[in-house]
């Protein structure tokens, strides 16, 4: 996989892309590659070579030249401020399905931190375009970095703001849901497992005069396994490329040490921080007071903001706020995009979700998903998708009692299928086996971690 650079050397050269919508140069096989099953390497087009690269392979490339860019940039851009928007080419993966491969991975189009669109285009409106995969790593290119957002003085603020605002918190404190609601589309999935995002997901909300870029991290926690640690390492490096940041306090739980850990990070941080205190339709007022000035003893926060995505209780609120952070900037996306990750990825992270309901604690984590196959056939999109799990005795409760489970996680995952690619879907899903996968680095590098 390439990953060509789009440095920005000054704000005219920012404003001449802002008007032409991301696109990249790859695109999803949508046929299967035959070869020998036991052959462990994704099938990910090698340019110039009769084979495909691994995604460790493509790894590797893109931080050799993440290496060579930040080498030739001048040193006094790569202080302070946000990242710019990057440009990637994606070639197409559809992995063998002899190894744990989770939702394969693609460039990004346009922005900073996360991951960007394949060829097949960000989710317009009903979500459509043609389906891409997206780097699990996610991380944005520092080729430059605008000014830090400033907080406008008080009365009119007639100029144009856009720019990258991050939620963050423990796990299950409710960051996907806020992403969710303020973009007003099912970009992030949800459940009441901790740990459930993995990969670092875009949403954009358009105003009349601001454009916010909504950027959703998996929970800052204590890594268990080498996967844990490399998301650890994906969210810190999303906190030092947006211009807002929000912390997410949830009220129904009391702060603890993680609140205060993350809190504590904060204070080296340029961006603006900001702490929301989440899920206040579950406590009483006295208790949200209470928390409020517990959440307000942990750090010097430009605003804290309680709301509810539930109700939807100072949700307009907190999107002003986070608008008014930040800097005056071009629109970085056209109007009609509500995500830039691609449809493929959407697709496995559904299925994923489906997956994760009813399931025991200890299973949700050992669960990773890959769309091998894509086609359209007439008005039928046909989808070909890989559960892995961990352990022979995790296949037997994801398959269930003669299929049942499996068919039900099927069920569901369709219809939700459906309503982001707005076509009839025919979903065929297997369940394999992965040992360690999340411990195992060659299988990280596998799956873009």
């Amino acid at each position: 996989m390439t990953d060509p650079k789009s440095p920005r050397s000054d704000r005219a050269a920012r404003s001449a892309r802002s008007a032409t919508p991301p696109t990249t140069s790859g695109t999803i096989s949508r046929t299967t590659t035959s070869g020998d099953k036991s052959d462990l390497s994704p099938r990910g087009a090698a340019a110039g070579e009769g084979r495909r690269l691994t995604p460790g392979e493509r790894n590797e490339l893109r931080r050799q030249e993440r290496r060579a860019a930040r080498r030739a940039e001048p040193s006094n851009d790569r202080k302070g401020g946000s990242a710019p928007r990057r440009q990637e080419s994606a070639a197409g993966v559809s992995g063998d399905r002899s190894e744990a491969s989770e939702a394969a991975r693609g460039g990004s189009a346009k922005g900073r931190p996360g991951r960007g669109s394949a060829k097949g285009g960000p989710a317009r409106g009903s979500a459509k375009g043609g389906p891409g995969q997206a780097s699990a790593k996610g991380g944005p290119e520092r080729a430059h970095r605008h000014r830090e957002a400033v907080r406008p003085e008080a009365g009119g603020d007639d100029v144009y703001r856009a720019g990258f605002a991050c939620f963050v918190g423990r796990p299950n404190a409710g960051k996907s849901t806020l992403t969710n609601a303020i973009i007003g589309q099912k970009i992030a999935i949800t459940s009441n497992k901790p740990q459930t995002t993995r990969h670092v997901i875009r949403g954009i909300l358009h105003r009349e005069n601001a454009q916010l870029v909504l950027v959703d991290t998996p929970g800052l926690h204590r890594p268990r396994t080498l996967l844990g640690e490399r998301l650890n390492d994906l969210v810190r490096e999303v906190w030092s490329e947006v211009d807002v940041i929000g912390v997410c306090f949830p009220a129904d739980e009391p702060v603890g040490r993680g609140d205060r850990f993350i809190s504590q990070e904060m204070a080296e941080l340029k961006a603006t921080v900001f702490a929301v205190v989440t899920k206040v339709d579950l406590v009483s007022p006295q208790k949200l007071a209470e928390h409020l000035l517990a959440v307000s003893a942990l750090h010097d926060f430009a605003e804290i903001v309680p709301v509810s995505a539930v109700s939807g209780h100072q949700m307009q609120s907190l999107v002003d706020m986070m608008i008014k952070y930040l800097p005056e900037s071009p629109q970085l996306y056209p109007d009609d995009v509500l995500t830039d990750e691609p449809e493929q990825v959407l697709i496995a992270e559904l299925i994923r979700e489906a997956a994760l309901e009813g399931v025991r604690d200890e299973l949700p984590h050992s669960i990773a998903v890959l769309v091998e196959e894509m086609m359209v056939e007439g008005g039928l999109t046909k989808i070909y998708a890989d559960l892995y799990v961990e352990r022979d005795s995790q296949k037997s409760i994801v398959i269930g009692t003669r299929g049942a489970r499996l068919k039900e996680v099927g069920s569901r995952a369709r219809l939700e299928i459906e309503k982001l690619l707005d076509t009839k879907v025919y979903l065929d899903l297997h369940v394999r086996v992965a040992k360690e996968w999340q411990r195992d680095p060659r299988q990280l590098r596998k799956l873009g971690f």
